[in-house]
Order: C-alpha cells, then sequence, then structure tokens
C-alpha cells in the first residue's frame, strides 16, 4: 500500500529533477536536484519569478527556466536589465555584470503562453531563442529549493 502510495505521488504530485544545464546558475546550479510540484500550473497558476518546467521547443526534453511575463505583457532587455511592459524588474539573483550590454525586444507574449529565461543569461538557450513557451507545455514548478 505505502509503495502504492509512493507512485502516485511522484506521477502526479511531487518529483526529484536533476539540472542538466548551467542555464539557471547561481540560483540552481548544473547538477543540482530540484523538487517538482505537478500542480502547480493547474492549481495556482503560474506567477512571475517562479521556475518552471516544460518540454523543450527544441528536443521536448524537460527544460528548466525562470517565468518572467505572462499573455499580453511586453518584455525587453535593455542593458542587462529585464523590463516588462515598460517597467524594470527587479532581479536579485542575477549578476547583471556578467551580462551588461544584453538587449533583446520588446516583444508580446502571445495568448496563452509565457516568456521564460534562464538566470545565467549568457549561457542560456530560451525564450529569446525558440520564442515564449504555451502555457501547455508547462508540467511542473519548482516546490525545492524554496526561494530559488
Amino acid at each position: 500500500m505505502l509503495a502504492g502510495g509512493l507512485l502516485a505521488t511522484r506521477l502526479w504530485v511531487l518529483e526529484p529533477m536533476t539540472v542538466s544545464s548551467d542555464s539557471m546558475e547561481p540560483a540552481v546550479p548544473q547538477g543540482s536536484t530540484v523538487l517538482l510540484y505537478k500542480p502547480g500550473p493547474q492549481l495556482g497558476g503560474l506567477g512571475a519569478g517562479e521556475l518552471v518546467v516544460f518540454s523543450s521547443p527544441e528536443d521536448g526534453r524537460p527544460t528548466l527556466k525562470r517565468a518572467v511575463a505572462f499573455e499580453g505583457q511586453t518584455v525587453a532587455i535593455e542593458d542587462s536589465i529585464l523590463v516588462v511592459d515598460g517597467e524594470p524588474q527587479p532581479e536579485p539573483g542575477i549578476d547583471h555584470s556578467r551580462i551588461d550590454g544584453t538587449y533583446f525586444g520588446p516583444v508580446t507574449v502571445p495568448a496563452g503562453h509565457v516568456f521564460v529565461l534562464g538566470d545565467n543569461r549568457s549561457g542560456s538557450i530560451d525564450s529569446r531563442s525558440y520564442g515564449s513557451v504555451p502555457l501547455e507545455n508547462v508540467h511542473a514548478t519548482v516546490a525545492w529549493p524554496a526561494g530559488s
């Protein structure tokens, strides 16, 4: 009975995932294990700054990035500063000196999509490359480590 409960929890609620790239450093270093909360996207929706896991548009593999904007919002990066709807966004975990001189956009996020970025902007393939991600492709939020 216990094994069935654990299997059900892993299938539908919580699942560990090992991070295979450095695109989310320093918040989530390569090789770290995060705990995915699978009902997150369906139950509470998504919020700006949340870490999400989705199917990569490039190869379908699970991919971890930070949700930064949602449908109808305009996204840009101006000299390394994330700007959403014309307002600079606080990003305390981003080392702006490593990405100084980075520019992108502006682009508007289409209906039913989320714009995602890696924290390691210079080493991340994200919505700047493949566009906004359909919300239906978002499978989980990161439950642990908390505050990432």
